[in-house]
């Protein structure tokens, strides 16, 4: 098996779901020769300038993120918008997060997505 690369991918002024699709088959390996479903063979991925992803339309507006605390009245929204102003690489791992597959791999190959407001230096 081949050594995992590493992949710098600059998020300034890109899509944030075209993106997100990019990073998960990045992630999964599906770019590969090798890849098998079952298995985890992706490469890691770092992405800077989260806090300069766009989105297309309306949806900084309009799509709100739903947390419940599990208590009644725990339910708690918060638009786009303002969740990219509190921590723009969190929104970027729930888009990535909601691409890959619901199992146990889940888990590995998103740690290896590193996430950063600004520059690398």
């Amino acid at each position: 098996m081949k050594e995992k690369k590493i992949h710098t991918i600059d998020a300034s002024g890109k899509i944030l779901g075209r993106l997100a699709v990019e990073v998960a088959n990045l992630l999964r390996g599906r770019n590969k020769p090798g890849f098998l479903r079952y298995k985890d063979v992706g490469d890691e991925v770092a992405i800077f300038n989260t806090d300069l992803i766009k989105t297309s339309g309306k949806k900084s507006k309009q799509k709100i993120y739903y947390h419940y605390s599990g208590y009644p009245g725990g339910l708690s929204a918060i638009k786009l918008e303002d969740y990219m102003k509190k921590d723009s690489r969190e929104v970027f791992k729930k888009a990535v997060l909601g691409m890959m597959p619901k199992n146990r791999l889940r888990s590995p190959m998103i740690k290896k997505l590193k996430l950063y407001k600004g520059e690398i230096k």
